[in-house]
C-alpha cells in the first residue's frame, strides 16, 4: 500500500477540453489488464516534453523526440500519444525503432493523420522485443472508447509494479481565467529521474505557445520529478509530457507577466503532487521521507548532498527499521562530493529534533527523541550547511525487504 496516499477518485479527475482518452487490453505481458492507452488531442493543442538522459534510451523515446523536433521545424502538430505497458521496447536496436514507428503509423492511419504526429511511449521489461502486433491490434478498441472522462482508466493503463493508480486534478483561477489541469503518472521502482519520471502526462486547457510550453515543462520537471528517488536508478524510458489543449480562455504567448507566473506555479504544484505519489508508492515503501538541505553555497551542492542521503542503502534501511543510526546520514553528507564543506558548521534535524550541532552530536539529543521521529510514516531530514542562502529538497522512501522481493520476481 502507498504511504498516506489515498486512491484517486475517478469522479474527481476533471476532463480537460480538447483531450480524449481511450484504453485497451492487448495482452502485451499478461491477459486481462489495461495495457494500451491513446490520448487524442485537439488541433489547437501544443505538446512539450522532457526525456531520460540514459544513453540506452528506449526506442519510443527516440521516436517521440524526433517527432517533437519535426514540429519545432515547421511540421504538423502532434495529434495523439500512445502508451503501452508490459514492455519497455528498450535495448531493442533497429527492430525496436521499427516497432515504435509501426505503432505510430498504425494509430495515424486510424486517426487520419501523419505518423510523425504521434508520440509513442512504452514501459515495462527492458531488452525484450515489443509484441507490436498485439499493441496494434488493441488500438481500435482504445479508439472506440475515447472519451474526455477516462483519466482513472488512463492511470491504471500505464501501471507496472505500481500498487495503485496515480492521478491529480484541479481547476484554478488565473487572473480571471478558469484553467483545468489533470495529470497521471506511473513509477514505483527504477526511479531516479534525470529529467522526469518513468511516465508522466499532464494536460491543461490553456493556450500556450510552443516556446513557452518548452520552458514550462522543464521548470515543472526540475521542481518535481527531478527531485525524487526510490533506488537511484534512472530508467531508459523516463518521459514527462505537458499538453496545453488551447480550448480554455487563458492564452500565454511569452514567459513573462503575472499570468505566466501563476500558471507556472500551478503546473509545478500539480507535477510535484504526481511526483510525490510515485515516492509514496515506491516498491516496498513504508515511509515517505523529505530531505531538505539549507544554507548551501549553491542549489547544486544542496541537491548533491540531499541525493547522497536519499540514495544511501544504509540510510534507507535504517529508516525502514526505525533505527536512529544517524551517523549514516552524516557519512552520506561527507561523501557527497562537496570537497570544501566545513562540517564544523553543520546542523542536522529529524523533524523538530536537533540531532547534530556544529558537526557533532547535539549534547541535548536523546535517543528516544530520534526513535519517536523514525517510527513515523512521514519524516523530514533537515541539514543546515552554514555556508550560503541556497536550498534544495528531495523526496525519497525507505528500503524494505519487499523491495528486494519485488525486483527479484519482476520478470516472472
Amino acid at each position: 500500500m502507498a504511504v498516506n496516499s489515498p486512491l484517486p477518485v475517478a469522479a474527481d479527475l476533471k476532463p480537460v477540453g480538447g483531450l480524449d482518452i481511450g484504453y485497451a487490453q492487448a495482452g502485451i505481458k499478461k491477459p486481462g489488464r489495461k495495457d494500451v492507452l491513446v490520448m487524442k488531442l485537439a488541433e489547437s493543442a501544443t505538446v512539450a516534453g522532457v526525456f531520460t538522459k540514459n544513453r540506452f534510451c528506449a526506442a519510443p523515446v527516440q521516436v517521440s523526440k524526433a517527432n517533437l523536433a519535426a514540429v519545432a521545424n515547421g511540421g504538423k502538430p502532434i495529434r495523439a500519444l500512445v502508451v503501452n505497458t508490459g514492455n519497455a521496447n528498450a535495448g531493442t536496436g533497429e527492430p525496436g525503432l521499427a516497432n515504435a514507428n509501426a505503432t505510430c503509423a498504425a494509430l495515424a492511419k486510424l486517426l487520419g493523420c501523419d505518423a510523425q504526429q504521434i508520440l509513442p511511449f512504452s514501459t515495462g521489461v527492458i531488452l525484450e522485443p515489443l509484441p507490436v502486433d498485439k499493441l496494434v491490434a488493441g488500438l481500435p478498441d482504445a479508439i472506440a472508447n475515447l472519451k474526455a472522462d477516462n483519466w482513472y482508466n488512463a492511470a491504471e493503463a500505464i501501471m507496472t509494479t505500481d500498487t495503485q493508480p496515480k492521478a491529480a486534478s484541479r481547476t484554478v483561477d488565473i487572473c480571471g481565467h478558469s484553467v483545468t489541469m489533470t495529470g497521471i503518472s506511473k513509477g514505483a521502482g527504477m526511479i531516479k529521474p534525470n529529467m522526469a519520471t518513468m511516465l508522466g502526462y499532464l494536460a491543461i486547457d490553456a493556450k500556450v505557445s510552443q516556446e513557452v510550453l518548452n520552458e514550462l515543462v522543464k521548470h515543472a520537471a526540475d521542481h518535481s520529478f527531478n527531485c525524487i528517488t526510490i533506488d537511484g536508478d534512472t530508467s531508459t524510458n523516463d518521459s514527462f509530457m505537458l499538453i496545453a489543449t488551447g480550448t480554455g480562455s487563458l492564452a500565454i504567448a511569452n514567459a513573462a507577466g503575472t499570468e505566466y507566473e501563476e500558471l507556472k506555479a500551478a503546473v509545478t504544484d500539480i507535477a510535484r503532487n504526481l511526483a510525490q505519489q510515485i515516492i509514496r508508492d515506491g516498491e516496498g515503501a513504508t515511509k515517505f521521507i523529505t530531505i531538505t538541505v539549507e544554507e548551501g553555497d549553491t542549489v547544486e551542492e544542496c541537491r548533491k548532498i540531499a541525493y547522497s542521503i536519499a540514495h544511501s542503502p544504509l540510510v534507507k534501511t535504517a529508516f525502514f527499521a526505525s533505527d536512529p543510526n544517524l551517523g549514516r546520514i552524516l557519512a552520506a553528507i561527507g561523501y557527497a562530493g562537496v570537497d570544501d564543506l566545513d562540517v564544523t558548521k553543520l546542523d542536522m534535524y529529524l523533524d523538530d529534533v536537533l540531532v547534530a550541532k556544529n558537526g557533532g552530536r547535539n549534547p541535548a539529543y536523546q535517543e528516544q527523541d530520534g526513535q519517536r521521529v523514525m517510527r513515523q510514516s512521514e519524516i523530514t531530514v533537515r541539514v543546515k550547511l552554514g555556508r550560503g542562502a541556497n536550498t534544495a529538497t528531495v523526496w525519497t522512501c525507505d528500503l524494505s525487504h519487499d523491495y528486494v522481493t519485488i525486483n527479484a520476481d519482476y520478470r516472472s
